[in-house]
C-alpha cells in the first residue's frame, strides 16, 4: 500500500504544482479584489498542500522522524511569513510572496531528499531553513526602509566604493573553490559577496544614470560598472560577471534609449568573451564540456552528462522522490538543483517551476513601469533582470543550452548568500510596490484637487454623506479594480 501511494504521490504533486502555476497567471485576468483574494487563498492552499504531499512521501520512504520535524518547521515559517506579511504590509504583492514560499518549499523538498545521504544527514536542510529563517525577518524589515529612507538615491559613489572594496577583498584574499575565487569561510559558514554586491551594484547604476544621461556621466558610470566586471573576471566568477554586465547594459539602454550604446555594448561583450576564453583555462574547460559532455565524460563533461542522464531518466512525471539518483549529479545542491528537481518530480514540474519565476519577473516589470519615480523604476528593472537572468543562466547551464556558469537557483538552490540576497531582492521589490501604491494615491487627489471634488466630497461630508467604510460589504466585494494598476495584493 504505501508503494503505490508512493507512487500516485508524484502525480498529485505535480497537479498542485499546475494547478498553482496556472493561478499566477489567471490571476492578471481579475477584475475584482475579491476574485483575486480567492485566486491567492487557493495558492495558499495548494502550496501546502503539496508540501504536505511531498514530504509525508519522504517519511513513508525513509521511515525517518527528521524529515517530519524538518517539515513541520518549513510549515510555520511559511504560514508566519503569509501571514506577517499581511499584517504589516497590506499592501503589498501577495502574488510575490506565495511565488516566493513556493520556490522555496521546492528547494527545501530536493535539498531535504538530498541530505539525507549526506555524512550528516538532513544537516543541509536544517541549516537551510536556517538560512530562510534570516532572510524572512530581513524581508519583514526592508520594505519599511525603503519607504521610509528617502535619500537613497544619492549615495551613488557609497554603494560603488562598498561594492567594489568587497569584490577586490575577494580577489585578492579569498581561496580558490571550483576553480574561482567566491567568497569567506566564516565559522563554518561560506559567505559569497558578490550575492550582496549586486544589489549594491543596481543602486548604483541607477543613481548614477537618475542623475544624469549626459555622455560624460555615461563614460564614468561605465568605467565603474566594467571596473566591477573585470574583478569578477579575475576571480574568475564569470557567471556574477555575466550577470553584471547584462543588467547594466539593459539598464543603461532603458535609461538612454540609445540602440548605439547596447549596440557598442554587445560588441564589447563578445570581444571580453573571446579574450577570456582564450586567457583562463577554467573557461576552456567549461565550454569543452558545453560542447561534448559525454565525449569528455571522463573528465570535464562528468557534471553536464550526469545533469542530462538525470533529466532524461525523470521523463515528464519523474521517478518518484527517493526513487531516482539525483545524488549522482556533482554539486546537485547548489549548482546542479534543477535537474535533481526533474529526476523524481519531472518535467513538468520543472516547466511549472520556470514559469513560476517569469511570473515573478512579469510582476518587477509591471512595477517598473508603473512607477513615476525614475530612480526607483530603474531599481525595479535592474533587480528584475538580475535575478530572471540568473535563473536562465542556472536552467540554461544544466540543460546544456548555455555553457554552464556555476550560479545557483535563486530560493531553490542550498546557500546562504544566495537565499538571503534573494530574501532582500524580493523585499525591496515589494517596498516598490508599496510606492508605486504610495504614487497612485499621490496621484488619485492631486485629479480630485484639479477637478475640485476635493471642495464638494468636504461639503458632502458636513451633510452627513457615509464613509465608504459604512457602505455595505456586499457593494465593497463588488467594487472593480483598476485595470490600468493590475494590482496582484
Amino acid at each position: 500500500m504505501t508503494n503505490i501511494f508512493i507512487q500516485l504521490s508524484k502525480y498529485i504533486i505535480i497537479a498542485l504544482m499546475a494547478a498553482y502555476t496556472f493561478s499566477c497567471f489567471s490571476i492578471f485576468t481579475r477584475n475584482y479584489e475579491d476574485e483575486e483574494k480567492r485566486v491567492l487563498i487557493r495558492q495558499n492552499v495548494l502550496l501546502f498542500l503539496m508540501q504536505l504531499l511531498a514530504f509525508l512521501t519522504m517519511y513513508l520512504s525513509e521511515n525517518d522522524m527528521r524529515i517530519l520535524f524538518i517539515y513541520a518547521a518549513l510549515a510555520v515559517v511559511l504560514l508566519a511569513v503569509i501571514i506577517l506579511y499581511n499584517l504589516i504590509y497590506p499592501n503589498v504583492s501577495r502574488l510575490v510572496v506565495n511565488n516566493m514560499c513556493m520556490l522555496i518549499t521546492s528547494g527545501m523538498i530536493m535539498i531535504t531528499r538530498l541530505s539525507a545521504d549526506n555524512d550528516s544527514p538532513y544537516g543541509s536542510a536544517v541549516r537551510q531553513l536556517i538560512f530562510v529563517v534570516l532572510g524572512a525577518v530581513i524581508a519583514l524589515i526592508v520594505p519599511v526602509l525603503i519607504r521610509k529612507l528617502t535619500f537613497l538615491d544619492r549615495w551613488t559613489y557609497v554603494y560603488a566604493a562598498v561594492g567594489g572594496a568587497a569584490l577586490l577583498a575577494v580577489a585578492l584574499f579569498a581561496q580558490i573553490s571550483g576553480g574561482a575565487r567566491l567568497g569567506f569561510e566564516i565559522m563554518g559558514i561560506n559567505i559569497q559577496p558578490s550575492e550582496f554586491v549586486k544589489i549594491l551594484f543596481v543602486f548604483y547604476v541607477a543613481s548614477s544614470l537618475n542623475k544624469s544621461k549626459e555622455f560624460k556621466n555615461i563614460v564614468i558610470t561605465t568605467a565603474v560598472a566594467a571596473a566591477h566586471v573585470l574583478i569578477l573576471v579575475l576571480s574568475t566568477d564569470l557567471g556574477a560577471a555575466l550577470i553584471f554586465f547584462v543588467v547594466y547594459l539593459v539598464m543603461l539602454y532603458v535609461a538612454t534609449r540609445q540602440p548605439l550604446y547596447a549596440i557598442a555594448g554587445l560588441l564589447a561583450g563578445a570581444g571580453a568573451a573571446v579574450i577570456g576564453y582564450h586567457l583562463f583555462a577554467h573557461i576552456q574547460v567549461r565550454v569543452e564540456a558545453w560542447q561534448d559532455p559525454i565525449g569528455t565524460y571522463g573528465s570535464s563533461g562528468y557534471q553536464v552528462a550526469q545533469s542530462l542522464f538525470a533529466i532524461g531518466s525523470g521523463s515528464w512525471f519523474g521517478t518518484g522522490l527517493f526513487q531516482g539518483q539525483p545524488d549522482m549529479i556533482p554539486v546537485a545542491e547548489t549548482d546542479f538543483i534543477f535537474s535533481a528537481i526533474v529526476e523524481e518530480m519531472g518535467v513538468i514540474y520543472g516547466l511549472c517551476l520556470i514559469l513560476i519565476c517569469v511570473s515573478c519577473y512579469v510582476m518587477f516589470l509591471n512595477i517598473a513601469m508603473e512607477l513615476r519615480n525614475r530612480f526607483y523604476k530603474l531599481v525595479a528593472l535592474g533587480l528584475g533582470t538580475c535575478y530572471i537572468f540568473q535563473v536562465f543562466l542556472q536552467i540554461g547551464g544544466v540543460t546544456k543550452f548555455i555553457p554552464s556558469t556555476g550560479m545557483t537557483l535563486p530560493f531553490v538552490s542550498y546557500g546562504g548568500s544566495s537565499m538571503l540576497s534573494t530574501m532582500i531582492m524580493f523585499a525591496i521589490i515589494q517596498g516598490l510596490y508599496i510606492l508605486r501604491e504610495d504614487e497612485e494615491e499621490e496621484l488619485e487627489r492631486e485629479k480630485e484637487a484639479e477637478n475640485g471634488l476635493g471642495r464638494t466630497a468636504a461639503r458632502k461630508k458636513k451633510k452627513g454623506t457615509p464613509k465608504f467604510e459604512d457602505v455595505p460589504k456586499q457593494r465593497q466585494k463588488q467594487r472593480p479594480r483598476q485595470k490600468q494598476r493590475a494590482r496582484t495584493k
